[in-house]
């Protein structure tokens, strides 16, 4: 089982960067072994996808809203995966989730993670 803790999020003013970090640890859960994203929440909104790395770091995905403005990564030896935001915009107003495959499958949209964290909340004003 994994447990995922994420942080960085926060309040922001529209164009300003924020980068949030997750933390990954659990006694069988082999960090290097999945492939790992960001799904996020917005108010009154579904989930929807944001980002996905491989469990090497070699392949990144992302969904068309964040496209060129996010930038996914991880560090296999700190079991941890990051999500670089940059010109931030209101719309990416909502609670970011970490999120973990269902081992190196990559996913590529909601159904293809297997758990995710509590969430850290990210506000961006006009």
């Amino acid at each position: 089982q994994v447990h995922l803790v994420e942080s960085g999020g926060g309040l922001v003013q529209a164009g300003g960067s924020l980068r949030l970090s997750c933390a990954a640890s659990g006694r069988t859960f082999t960090f290097s072994n999945y492939a790992m994203g960001w799904i996020r929440q917005a108010p009154g909104k579904e989930r929807e996808f944001v980002a996905a790395i491989s469990w090497r770091g070699s392949t990144t995905y992302y969904a068309d809203s964040v496209k060129g403005r996010f930038t996914i990564s991880r560090d296999n030896a700190k079991q941890a995966v990051y999500l670089q935001m940059n010109s931030l915009k209101p719309e990416d107003t909502a609670v970011y989730y970490c999120a973990s495959g269902r081992g190196a499958q990559f996913p590529y949209g909601l159904r293809d993670f297997g758990s995710w964290g509590q969430g850290t909340q990210v506000t961006v004003s006009s």
